[in-house]
């Protein structure tokens, strides 16, 4: 697997954790299964989530509809690779962290369940 095929796994799981659905263990199991099989740190997916999943999806977390369906795929990874070329800008990456401060709370239960799964 090259590293776009095994990002788009991570994105679209990591998507997971901004529809507006209950998770329940397996499906934080497949999640997990997913990230695991990615050979990535946990420390690299959660930059992952931050920097490339989060600032496509973070409006979703802020939406009283919210999305309970997924996301459509090709939108998804478009979106996710813009996010994945301007990582690495410093102002990119400042407002991102500032507005994840404010609603990491909607996905830290989600990563805890996941760190959970990768101490065991």
């Amino acid at each position: 697997m090259n590293e776009f095929q095994n990002r788009l796994s991570i994105w679209k799981a990591l998507s997971e954790f901004y529809l507006d659905t209950e998770l329940v263990e397996e499906d934080y199991n497949s999640i997990f299964q997913i990230l695991k099989a990615s050979e990535k740190s946990l420390k690299a997916l959660k930059e992952i989530d931050l920097y490339e999943v989060f600032p496509t999806l973070q409006k979703i977390l802020h939406s009283v509809a919210g999305e309970w369906q997924g996301f459509d795929e090709n939108w998804l990874v478009r979106e996710c690779q813009k996010n994945y070329h301007r990582r690495n800008n410093i102002l990119f990456r400042i407002i991102t962290k500032v507005r994840n401060k404010n609603i990491y709370w909607m996905r830290e239960k989600h990563w805890k369940e996941i760190e959970r799964r990768f101490e065991n």
